[in-house]
C-alpha cells in the first residue's frame, strides 16, 4: 500500500487528495497545514499519520495539546515540512502548499528520492533549473498535478518525446473577468475576483486566475516540466474548462485530455500513475455541454501573460522575481490595500528590476524572492 505525505492537506488540493485516499485506501504517513488546527485534528484522528507539521508554531503548540492522546508527532515551520517529506515510511510526497514555502520541501523530497506529485507551481517558477537538476540527479520523476500539466503529461502518454512536438496548447478558463476592458478591471473588488466560474480553489489561486497570472505561471512551469521553449506554448481561453490542454505533434495531429472540471482526476492520476482506476467524479457528457468555445487571450487587458513569457525568456531569477512580486501584490489586494490592476504594474516592474544571472543557488532564489516582495511593498506604499 502506497504511503503518502500530503503537504497542504487542509487546502483545496489536499482535501480532494484525501477523498482519493479514502476511495483507494492509500496509507497516510504525513500531513501538513499552515494554521488550520481544527481540520488537522480531524485528519489526524481519521488517518493516523506518523507525523504532521503546522507551519505556524502557535498552531503546532495548540495541535500538540489537542492530539496528545494519539501517537502522532507534531512538527513546525519550514524545517518541519522538510523533516516530514524525509520520513522513512513515505513512498510519495504530494506538495500542494501555496507559495514559495513549497520550494525547500520540494528539494528535500527529491534529495530523499521520494516520488513527487507537484501541485505547488511556485516551486518550478522560482527555482525551475535547480529543481529539475535535483530531480535528474536523484532519478525522481515529477508527476504534475495541475490540471493543465497533467493533461499535457497524459497526452504525451506519460513519456516525453518532446522532439516530436510542435507546440503545447495551454487552455485557460479566462476567469471571472473574461471580456472585461481595462477600465472595467480598475473597478473590480476582491469579492468579484474570488468568484471563479468553474473551479473551487483557494483565494490566492483564484485571484491569479482572475488576473491570468495563473496562466503565465503555468507557461513557465511547462517550460521546465516538458523541456520546451516559451515560443512553443500557445495559450487559448476555453471557457468551459473541459479540454484541459493539448499538444500538437510535428505531423499536426493534436491530442488533448478532456474531463469534467474536477481536480480529483489529475490528483488521482498522479497518485496512481501509471495505472488508471475509477475516480470519485462526475462523467463527462459532451452532449450536455453542446458546444466548446475557444478564444485568443486579451494580453493587452491581461498583461501578466506577457510579463511571465518575458521572464522565462530572460531566464535566471526573472521568473522568481515575477512570482514573489505577484504573491505580495495579491496579498495586498486581498487586504484592500491596492487595486486589481495595480497587481499588473507592480509585478511587471519588480520582474524587470531583477538582475541577470545564469546559475543560482537556493539562497539566491530566496533573496530574489525577498527583494521582489520588498519592491512591491515599498512601491505600493508610495503610490497608494
Amino acid at each position: 500500500m502506497k504511503q503518502l505525505v500530503i503537504l497542504g492537506s487542509t487546502g483545496s488540493i489536499g482535501t480532494q487528495a484525501l477523498d482519493v485516499v479514502r476511495k483507494h485506501g492509500f496509507g497516510v504517513t504525513g500531513l501538513s497545514a499552515h494554521s488550520n488546527v481544527q481540520q488537522m485534528e480531524r485528519q489526524v484522528r481519521e488517518f493516523h499519520p506518523h507525523a504532521v507539521c503546522m507551519v505556524r508554531e502557535d498552531a503546532a503548540k495548540d495541535l500538540r495539546q489537542r492530539i496528545a492522546d494519539t501517537g502522532t508527532q507534531v512538527l513546525s515551520g519550514e524545517e518541519g515540512l522538510c523533516e516530514l517529506v524525509r520520513l522513512e515510511q513515505a513512498d510519495m510526497v504530494l506538495n500542494s502548499v501555496i507559495g514559495m514555502v513549497g520550494l525547500r520541501p520540494t528539494l528535500a523530497a527529491l534529495e530523499a528520492k521520494k516520488q513527487l506529485a507537484l501541485a505547488n507551481k511556485e516551486t518550478l517558477v522560482a527555482g525551475g533549473k535547480l529543481v529539475m537538476e535535483t530531480a535528474r540527479k536523484n532519478g525522481v520523476k515529477i508527476l504534475p498535478v495541475d490540471s493543465e500539466h497533467s493533461a499535457i503529461f497524459q497526452s504525451l502518454g506519460g513519456h516525453n518525446p518532446i522532439n516530436r512536438v510542435n507546440k503545447i496548447i495551454l487552455t485557460a478558463s479566462g476567469g471571472p473577468f473574461f471580456g472585461y476592458t481595462s477600465e472595467q478591471l480598475r473597478q473590480v473588488k476582491k469579492e468579484d475576483a474570488l468568484k471563479h466560474p468553474n473551479w473551487d480553489m483557494g483565494a490566492k489561486i483564484t485571484i491569479d486566475s482572475a488576473s491570468m497570472m495563473n496562466k503565465g505561471l503555468e507557461l513557465i512551469e511547462a517550460v521546465w516540466l516538458f523541456g520546451v521553449r516559451p515560443e512553443q506554448i500557445e495559450i487559448v481561453v476555453h471557457r468551459e474548462s473541459v479540454v484541459h490542454s493539448l499538444i500538437e505533434y510535428e505531423d499536426y495531429s493534436v491530442i488533448g485530455q478532456l474531463g469534467v472540471p474536477d481536480m480529483k482526476i489529475p490528483i488521482q492520476y498522479a497518485l496512481t500513475y501509471p495505472e488508471r482506476t475509477s475516480c470519485p467524479v462526475g462523467r463527462l457528457s459532451l452532449t450536455e455541454y453542446g458546444k466548446l468555445t475557444f478564444y485568443s487571450p486579451d494580453e493587452q487587458t491581461f498583461p501578466l501573460i506577457r510579463t511571465c513569457r518575458e521572464a522565462i525568456k530572460r531566464g535566471g531569477l526573472f521568473p522568481c522575481a515575477a512570482n514573489g512580486a505577484n504573491e505580495e501584490a495579491v496579498r495586498l489586494f486581498l487586504q484592500d490595500k491596492i487595486g486589481f490592476t495595480d497587481i499588473f504594474t507592480l509585478v511587471d516592474e519588480a520582474m524587470r528590476k531583477q538582475k541577470q544571472v545564469e546559475e543560482y543557488t537556493l539562497e539566491e532564489i530566496l533573496e530574489a524572492d525577498k527583494a521582489a516582495r520588498e519592491y512591491v511593498r515599498t512601491h505600493a506604499a508610495k503610490k497608494f
